[in-house]
């Protein structure tokens, strides 16, 4: 029996909460899986699994032993890979999650330059406006947007984005220009519905809690430039962050409102796995994209407070 690969079916198992699920994952038949968990579980001499024709738990043995085959699956990988020359040569695949719109603008750029100047590396880029988990997509780096949870994973920090109110020339004309959070509640509004950004929040005076403000969207979207593209025809406010707004702000499409009702600048990191040993491909794509990162966000993070 391949010990390995069953502890790989049975995390996969465990993580999907059903059988059929975790076979499609690691594309093997239910029969095969099965088995082969069967076995492990023959081999132990104990229940890793209590399967019920509605779920699929851990018993408490199996919760011990699924944690430690993820870190010994973890150390094998890097077994491999350093093997392979990943520790001691910048070669192999990157893959790197980021938020769509954010890795168009500022990280698609830096990624060009660095395959110019890496030519043994290749990139994997998974844009997504969802906070996707590092170890379920297989990712070595994530661009995150907003507060970090707790967690055992390492955070550079590369800079910051405004969150920014906007509207149309047009629509101040119809509706007048809004003096304070409130006067929000009459307009219309565009919605870009976003975790950092959903719902409105403003600040009614400086070192104040941030108030959560309820608006009737009149749309509601899932893309930032769909928000943007919205509000610059008129359709409503919208609240998006700055360097989503940058061109029709520069353009005179829109402008900004309440300046100074914003909540403090959204912080932006880089997000790993922390690991005894870095393979030299993250570490080298680290230190290339920071610093540059730092400079295409610098003029996006100064809070007009």
């Amino acid at each position: 029996m391949d010990r390995l690969e069953a502890m790989a079916l049975l995390i996969s198992a465990a993580e999907t909460g059903s059988l059929s699920a975790a076979a499609r994952a690691q594309n093997t038949p239910v029969s095969t899986l099965t088995r082969k968990i069967t076995d492990l579980e023959e081999l132990l001499g104990t229940k890793l699994l209590i399967r019920t024709t509605r779920k699929l738990t851990l018993t408490d043995t199996g919760i011990a032993f699924v944690a430690a085959a993820r870190a010994i699956l973890e150390q094998v990988d890097a077994l491999e890979r350093e093997a392979k020359g990943e520790f001691t040569t910048p070669r192999g695949e990157l893959v790197v999650a980021t938020p769509v719109r954010f890795g168009r603008l500022h990280l698609l750029p830096i990624i060009e330059e660095f395959l110019t100047e890496y030519p043994q590396i290749r990139i994997k880029l998974l844009q997504s406006d969802r906070n996707v988990d590092l170890v379920d997509v297989h990712a070595d780096l994530a661009v995150r947007i907003g507060p970090l949870p707790d967690s055992s994973m390492v955070a550079t920090r590369v800079g910051a984005l405004r969150a920014v109110l906007c509207a149309s020339p047009s629509l101040l004309d119809k509706c007048g220009t809004p003096n304070t959070p409130q006067d929000l509640i009459t307009m219309p509004s565009v919605i870009f519905n976003s975790p950092y950004l959903w719902p409105w929040r403003f600040r009614l005076s400086p070192g104040t809690e941030a108030t959560t403000l309820a608006v009737e969207p009149r749309l509601e979207v899932l893309a930032p430039d769909a928000a943007t593209d919205a509000a610059a025809a008129g359709i409503g406010v919208t609240l998006v962050l700055e360097h989503d707004a940058d061109k029709d702000l520069r353009s005179g499409r829109l402008v900004v409102l309440l300046p100074q009702y914003e909540v403090s600048p959204i912080p932006v990191h880089l997000l790993h796995v922390s690991r005894n040993v870095m393979p030299l491909k993250l570490r080298r794509f680290l230190d290339f994209a920071a610093p540059k990162l730092r400079d295409s966000l610098g003029r996006f993070g100064q809070s007009q407070r």
